[in-house]
């Protein structure tokens, strides 16, 4: 199986567009992007994939000593670019691809020419003068939760990552997508992703990035968005009127604004 199958890689768009890829978080799949990677369509080349254990990728392929770091998915990321031959990329990443994309830019600049941060955090865990959002032991015990039974855990935390509950069908939507993922990758990913720390990798940011973050985000504090702006020498920081770590699902014409008005300037 080539990379393309094995990352269920989607192209759509216009054929000789500048490419636009977006990335989906952790426990997600490339559907999530629906309401806003067709906006782009008209215009770019727009690359949909889906990491191992999640989607229609195939868990097969997933390596535990390659994929123990996030450096592991920044190579995923960068054999989808290689195989499609992409450069200049406009990068879109949510959460945890936020970091996947910053590593991937780091190692190969000329790939990208912008990046879109979703509700990035490059670090989960509070630390002095830094505020992530959650303690060493909150952290502990979800990811002690998690691994003792996923399929609880999933119901339970997804309500919390999506907000809006006045709309309890976004929640359900990303509690199925939580339950198509492959249970023993999605434990190991989790790990990866809460217990990360890229804030040195910030400063070195090769391309201008949007920081998109919302009001109200359990996972990702305001806080935590503004030190990623403050960090990237080159950012912008836009704060959406949105509820939740998913603001492409729960505010996607918000989310799709800022974006086109990030790549106008």
């Amino acid at each position: 199986m080539g990379i393309l199958e094995r990352h269920n890689v989607r192209v759509s768009g216009v054929s000789d567009g500048p490419p636009m890829v977006f990335a989906h978080g952790f426990g997600c799949d490339q559907h999530m992007w629906r309401f806003v990677a067709p906006a782009f369509e008209d215009r770019f080349r727009v690359v949909l994939f889906d990491y191992l254990g999640n989607g229609g990728s195939d868990p097969a392929a997933y390596d535990p000593e390659r994929h123990a770091r996030l450096d592991g998915y920044a190579t995923d990321l960068l054999d989808i670019l290689h195989a499609l031959d992409l450069r200049g990329v406009v990068f879109v990443g949510h959460s945890v691809s936020a970091m996947i994309g910053v590593l991937a830019a780091l190692r190969e600049p000329d790939r990208f020419s912008r990046l879109v941060l979703v509700g990035p955090s490059p670090r989960y865990i509070d630390d002095d003068g830094y505020v992530g959002g959650f303690s060493e032991d909150d952290i502990a015990e979800l990811l002690q939760s998690l691994e003792s039974n996923y399929l609880g855990w999933s119901s339970a935390i997804t309500p919390v990552i999506m907000g809006n509950e006045d709309r309890p069908q976004l929640a359900g939507e990303l509690n199925e997508s939580f339950c198509r993922a492959d249970p023993r990758i999605a434990a190991e990913f989790a790990r990866v992703t809460f217990l990360s720390d890229n804030r040195a990798d910030l400063a070195r940011v090769p391309v201008p990035t949007l920081v998109l973050q919302a009001r109200d985000d359990a996972i990702a504090p305001v806080a935590v968005g503004e030190f990623v702006a403050e960090e990237i020498p080159d950012s912008r920081l836009v704060l959406l009127d949105a509820t939740g770590h998913c603001p492409h699902l729960s505010a996607p014409e918000a989310t799709t604004r800022a974006i086109h008005e990030f790549l106008a300037g």
